[in-house]
């Protein structure tokens, strides 16, 4: 498990002064890049390797929403890893309330087969 905390930016909201939807999103990334560079799965020397990890799937559940000026934690899960995926688990809590569950897929692919796949969407 990671978790990093992010105070919420004027740029992370939208006119009602709540996160813009989305932007959860990026938080997952962000907290996500920080778990896979502590167990030895960093993203620039995995893509120098020519393996890429494209999205798949992501999930979000809004409960509740975080607000400008917030500091939120955001908790990131290896939820299953095999030869062929990673899937994460988040949560996002501000002062231990719940605010957000998500989940994303990312499959091992190399650069041919990650090339293949956008051409065909």
């Amino acid at each position: 498990m990671n978790s990093i905390d992010i105070r919420v930016s004027y740029a992370d909201t939208y006119q009602m002064g709540m996160v813009y939807y989305a932007n959860y999103l990026t938080f997952f990334e962000r907290d996500r890049t920080e778990l896979l560079r502590s167990i030895g799965l960093e993203y620039k020397t995995t893509e120098e390797r020519g393996v890429y990890l494209p999205v798949l799937h992501a999930e979000c559940k809004y409960i509740s929403p975080a607000k400008y000026d917030d500091i939120i934690t955001i908790e990131t899960k290896l939820y299953e890893i095999t030869v062929a995926s990673i899937t994460c688990s988040y949560e996002v809590k501000c002062d231990e309330k719940l605010l957000v569950t998500g989940k994303t897929k990312r499959p091992f692919v190399n650069k041919m087969l990650s090339l293949y796949t956008c051409r065909k969407i």
